[in-house]
């Protein structure tokens, strides 16, 4: 069935799939870097997409940023100062700065009129921008963290689009050496690593790369996300130390986060792999 000008349609030849929502597209522009669209759709929200690609919606955007940010911070024994590369919409800065053990959260987008259009489509992300914590650096990520001081950051999350284009260097060993260099000795990272489901070799070699850079241990957690490739996300966690991760998971304190999906239960099970994915990554 082809599918007509009011509907929003992502198609993924490589694995013979794809992705709609039915709406009208309410603003297109071409930045510097990239194609931006803003959907009106009529179930989930605002859309945005880049390059043709989902980006973030208003439905379900709570999925993604709150597993990108609270298990990562959870896992770390006491994350002060945190960068976050790309994240251009605000939703996981937002998330971040809900913990007050944060001192500082620096966001480095490549793109400004992400964050612009994200201010104007999507403004409750953006209501911690003004965070006394909080800096908003526009400009490339891989070069900031080449220029970040040695030892200076407690977790990077590296909230990026798919491995191609201007996210495309954030996928490989040469900055995984820059980030461990940037990190403090119990330092971690982690990084949005596609779908378990369609991608497994692609974070295969994602966490080959963060071994080769020196990374002693990696840890992959998963989660919903309904409205890219498949509807089953994950983030990959490197740590410059091995041993296990930190589960601060005090109730009360979670509970303060104001989270809509994230929960000591779901912090759990998000690293609770699928027997084939275990398997995929044993050995590594």
């Amino acid at each position: 069935m082809t599918l007509d000008s009011s509907w929003f349609t992502e198609p993924m030849e490589a694995t013979g799939t794809a992705f709609s929502l039915k709406g009208k597209k309410l603003h297109e522009e071409q930045t510097p870097y990239q194609k931006i669209e803003i959907w009106q759709t009529e179930t989930f929200g605002y859309l945005m997409t880049i390059d043709g690609c989902t980006m973030v919606s208003t439905r379900d955007n709570f999925l993604y940023h709150e597993m990108m940010s609270h298990p990562a911070l959870n896992s770390h024994p006491n994350p002060q100062n945190v960068v976050i590369v790309g994240g251009g919409d605000c939703g996981t800065l937002r998330e971040v700065l809900k913990h007050p053990g944060v001192k500082s959260a620096t966001q480095v987008e490549i793109d400004e009129r992400v964050t612009r259009l994200s201010e104007k489509y999507f403004p409750e992300l953006c209501d911690r921008n003004n965070d006394p914590r909080a800096t908003l650096f526009f400009g490339d990520g891989i070069q900031w963290m080449k220029d970040a001081a040695p030892g200076s950051i407690d977790l990077i999350i590296i909230d990026s689009t798919d491995p191609v284009g201007p996210a495309e260097g954030l996928f490989g060993k040469r900055f995984y050496l820059d980030c461990i260099k940037a990190l403090k000795p119990d330092g971690m990272l982690v990084q949005q690593s596609e779908s378990p489901l369609l991608h497994l070799e692609l974070i295969k070699e994602m966490h080959q790369a963060m071994r080769e850079a020196g990374f002693a241990q990696t840890t992959l957690l998963h989660f919903p996300q309904v409205i890219y490739p498949s509807g089953w996300w994950s983030g990959s966690i490197a740590c410059k130390q091995a041993g296990p991760l930190a589960q601060r998971l005090d109730e009360k304190a979670i509970a303060a986060l104001d989270t809509q999906f994230y929960n000591a239960d779901t912090h759990r099970a998000a690293f609770a792999l699928p027997t084939y994915v275990k398997k995929a990554l044993a050995g590594l």
